[in-house]
């Protein structure tokens, strides 16, 4: 099941962007999962995202890392600056081997969960992005692709 969504309407497809720079992540273990946390924040300074932006990005790729680690064993997260015309923006690739997500539709609907949380991860990732991917089957693993911009 493959899942797409772009908030602005002036939101650009991946392929309309420059990668920068792109930096690999592993996440399989509680200590990745900070680590994660603090690559993205310099992350987004390094792109010059405002205070309020880095935070949303910086949660987005929180959640979705938490998400890769305990419900897909683990996984990696690739995180990539962009450039386009007018600004800048930061891509994160977070995939696993776990078993997949089997409804994707209730996956993304708030309060829905498999585990302990409050049901808002991936749903809230989604909604703090521009630009949001995902591509599940079950028992093949899950890949999230999420996009910010600076100029909107």
């Amino acid at each position: 099941m493959t899942m797409s969504d772009e908030r602005s309407p002036s939101a650009t497809h991946a392929d309309d962007a420059r990668v920068n720079v792109r930096r690999t992540y592993d996440v399989r273990s509680d200590d990745d999962l900070l680590t994660v946390r603090h690559a993205v924040r310099a992350a987004t300074v390094e792109c010059a995202f405002g205070l309020v932006d880095q935070t949303r990005v910086v949660t987005a790729a929180s959640e979705l890392a938490r998400n890769a680690y305990v419900h897909g064993k683990g996984g990696t997260l690739i995180v990539e600056l962009l450039t386009r015309r007018g600004g800048s923006g930061i891509r994160l690739v977070i995939q696993d081997d776990g078993p997949g997500i089997p409804d994707l539709g209730a996956a993304l609907t708030d309060g829905w969960t498999t585990g302990n949380g409050l049901g808002h991860g991936l749903g809230g990732a989604r909604r703090l992005m521009d630009e949001f991917h995902v591509e599940t089957r079950p028992g093949a693993g899950t890949t999230v692709t999420a996009v910010r911009w600076t100029n909107r």
